[in-house]
């Protein structure tokens, strides 16, 4: 059985995935590489994908499916899965053969333990296209180092913290365990993919290594700000499906709850700042429909969220109001180097 299973989501993808993968076989034997040819047909990426398998048989597997999106990607992933541990790493991206080697042995050390760890943090870099300082983002303020821990060991992350799909490795036993389908044809389902499991988790270990490098800079790119208000309708689905998935969570107490509330309030804003950006009649409307929706679904969880740092920030109210948000995005954007 394979240590970590990593799966490569590719829809034409050419020209940056051999970056990719190359960074990932250093890890050599003690992972598989899954590929996951999401119905290309406008460039070489089926055969680069062939390739690599043919080249590395004993680490890399190729899949071929029609075209189901980001999330039936990461799905098929999941379920081809045969390694004790997960990751996602997007065909733009790349991760430190260094840091990469760390985890390697961290995740060896961990299954010879009697203690299960269901999940392992690490941190990743904003990789922006001509930017001279890259920010990374970091929890060593937040989260006991080098040991397991459970969530009361925790500490609450502030309001410019948050964990991205990037962050993470999972026991992969807990993904399947977890239920979680990803939506097909959708944008954005990262944020389930890092929200979902959570409910699940019940030990954690982080290590302080900046293991995965995030390419920011493509015209293209989901993440890119113009994409984003284009496909709104598609980021209010996923943010939506977080807040009826945190409605139904009636048992989780303390650290956890916070945990998962804080993520939802990261993708609230995301959500809304977006709406306000786009500056039409009806992205406000959206907007308002999307905090009504909240406080349906769970009154407390929409106090919290609402009258919070980042939800007040967001529903400031007027023109100067929507105003001051932007600006306040606009400085955060600027310090992390995101969209």
């Amino acid at each position: 059985m394979k240590l970590l299973s990593i799966v490569v989501p590719c829809y034409n993808s050419e020209v940056y995935m051999r970056k990719c993968i190359d960074s990932l076989l250093i890890g050599g034997a003690k992972v598989e590489i899954i590929i996951v040819d999401d119905g290309s047909q406008k460039d070489r990426t089926p055969q680069i994908a062939d390739e690599y398998a043919k080249k590395y048989p004993a680490i890399v597997r190729t899949i071929h499916q029609e075209n189901k999106g980001h999330g039936g990607s990461i799905n098929t992933g999941i379920a081809n899965a045969t390694g004790l541990y997960f990751k996602v790493v997007d065909s733009d991206d790349w991760v430190d053969a260094k840091s990469y080697q760390i985890i390697l042995k961290t995740l060896e050390s961990i299954i010879k333990d009697t203690e299960t760890v269901d999940v392992l943090f690490s941190n990743y870099v904003y990789e922006k296209e001509g930017a001279s300082k890259k920010y990374v983002m970091r929890y060593f303020y937040n989260f006991p180092l080098n040991k397991v821990f459970g969530w009361k060991e925790m500490k609450p992350l502030g309001p410019n913290y948050y964990v991205l799909m990037h962050s993470i490795i999972y026991r992969t036993a807990l993904l399947k365990e977890s239920g979680m389908e990803l939506p097909q044809h959708t944008f954005y389902v990262d944020n389930l993919y890092a929200f979902i499991p959570f409910s699940f988790v019940r030990t954690m270990y982080y290590l302080d290594v900046n293991f995965y490098r995030y390419y920011i800079g493509r015209n293209d790119q989901s993440v890119n700000e113009a994409v984003m208000i284009s496909r709104m309708d598609q980021q209010l689905l996923v943010n939506n499906a977080m807040i009826e998935y945190m409605g139904c969570q009636k048992g989780l107490k303390g650290r956890q709850r916070e945990f998962m509330i804080h993520s939802l309030s990261i993708i609230m804003t995301v959500s809304s700042i977006m709406l306000i950006r786009s500056g039409t009649k009806d992205s406000l409307k959206k907007k308002q429909q999307l905090w009504e929706y909240l406080k349906k679904q769970d009154l407390r969880i929409f106090l919290k969220i609402r009258w919070g740092i980042t939800g007040a920030v967001m529903n400031l109210p007027g023109k100067r109001g929507r105003k001051l948000s932007e600006y306040g995005y606009k400085l955060v954007q600027k310090v992390y180097g995101f969209n």
